[in-house]
C-alpha cells in the first residue's frame, strides 16, 4: 500500500522514492517504479523497510520527474457528462450512440510528457489554451487480449493527468475528420507519483473508485467531479485496449476529461461564449485527486518559432469536386 515517485535529489541525482508521512524516502538502488513493482513481494518489502535511511525530502520541496515514461498513451472519453456538455456547442447534437458501444480513445505523444512543476510553454499558434482533468492508469505488464478477470493483475497504479489542449487548433484539425493531434501533442502532465491499487481500496465502490477531483486556475476552483462517474472501469479500458493489440508495460490508459474538467466544456454549455477566459502566460493550473495527490504547472511564454507547413497544393481539380 504505497506511492512511488521519481525525483531529483539535492545532489542532482535522479532517485526513486517512497511517499510516506509527508516525505519522499529514497529507495536503495533507485530502481524504476515499474521494476520495483515487478519485484518479488518480499524483495520489495525489504527495500520499503530500508527506504529513507540515506535521504528524506519533504514532498512539497521535491523536484519531481514523471513516475513512468510510457511508450504509448491511450486517452479515452469515459465521462458521459463531459461529452454531453461538449456536444452542447453543436446545435441539435446529442452523445453519439456509438459512444455507448465501446470506450473510444485517441493516441497521444509520449515524448511530450512532463512532470508536475514543469513550466508549460504557450503553444505558438493558439489563442485558446485549455486543460483537461484526468486520471491515468499505468499498465504493469506487456499484454494482449486481456480478459476482465485477468485485468486487475496488470494494473500497476494511478496518477493524475493533465491533457493540455489548444482548442482553436483542435477544432480546425478535427473538421477534417482526424485528430486531435497538433491541438494536444505539445504537453501532457502526469504525476506527482504513482499510487498502487491497494492504496485505493478504501475508496472502492464496486468496480469504481470514489475519488473527489478538482481543478483550479490561479487558486480559484473552476471544476469538480468524482472518479466514480466513469462510464467504464479501468479494467474494462484495458480489456478494450488490448483486444487484438499489444499494450506495453508502462503504457498509460487515461480516463479522458472529467465533467467540468475543461474550460471547453464550460464554453460549450454556454453556447460558445468564453465564460472563463482561455489560459494566459503566467496562469497556474492545479489539479487534485483524492488519494492521488496534486499536480501544478505554470504557463510560460512560447518557446517555438511557430513554423508552418503552408497550404495544400491542389492536385485533384475543382472541376471534379
Amino acid at each position: 500500500m504505497v506511492q512511488y515517485a521519481r525525483f531529483v535529489g539535492p545532489n542532482g541525482i535522479l532517485h526513486t522514492g517512497r511517499v510516506q508521512h509527508g516525505a519522499l524516502q529514497d529507495i536503495p538502488g533507485d530502481p524504476t517504479v515499474l521494476d520495483l513493482l515487478s519485484m518479488p513481494a518480499q524483495r520489495r518489502r525489504d527495500l520499503d523497510v530500508r527506504a529513507g535511511r540515506q535521504q528524506k525530502l519533504p514532498v512539497g520541496r521535491a523536484q519531481y520527474t514523471v513516475p513512468v515514461e510510457p511508450r504509448a498513451i491511450r486517452d479515452f472519453v469515459t465521462f458521459e457528462a463531459h461529452i454531453a456538455g461538449m456536444k452542447k456547442a453543436e446545435e441539435g447534437r446529442a452523445v453519439p450512440p456509438q459512444w455507448y458501444e465501446a470506450p473510444a480513445f485517441v493516441f497521444m505523444n509520449p515524448w511530450s510528457v512532463v512532470p508536475t512543476g514543469a513550466e508549460i510553454p504557450m503553444p505558438s499558434q493558439t489563442e485558446q489554451l485549455d486543460f483537461e482533468l484526468e486520471v491515468a492508469m499505468v499498465v504493469k505488464h506487456t499484454v494482449r487480449d486481456v480478459s476482465l478477470e485477468e485485468a486487475p493483475q496488470h494494473i500497476a497504479g494511478f496518477c493524475i493527468m493533465n491533457d493540455w489542449s489548444a482548442r482553436d487548433v483542435q477544432r480546425g484539425e478535427m473538421a477534417v475528420g482526424l485528430g486531435p493531434s497538433k491541438g494536444k501533442d505539445f504537453a501532457t502532465t502526469i504525476g506527482p507519483w504513482l499510487t498502487t491499487p491497494d492504496e485505493l481500496e478504501r475508496y472502492r465502490e464496486g468496480d469504481r473508485y470514489a475519488l473527489e477531483m478538482s481543478v483550479a486556475v490561479n487558486g480559484e476552483t473552476v471544476g469538480t467531479d468524482n472518479l466514480r462517474n466513469m462510464s467504464w472501469s479501468f479494467e474494462e479500458l484495458l480489456v478494450h485496449a488490448s483486444r487484438d493489440a499489444w499494450v506495453g508495460a508502462g503504457d498509460i490508459l487515461a480516463t479522458g476529461t472529467a465533467s467540468q474538467g475543461a474550460l471547453a466544456e464550460r464554453w460549450a454549455r454556454a453556447g460558445g461564449d468564453l465564460v472563463i477566459p482561455p489560459l494566459q502566460v503566467g496562469d497556474v493550473v492545479t489539479m487534485t485527486v483524492e488519494g492521488l495527490g496534486t499536480i501544478e504547472n505554470r504557463i510560460g511564454a512560447s518557446t517555438s518559432p511557430g513554423h508552418r507547413a503552408g497550404r495544400a497544393r491542389r492536385t485533384y481539380g475543382s472541376d471534379r469536386l
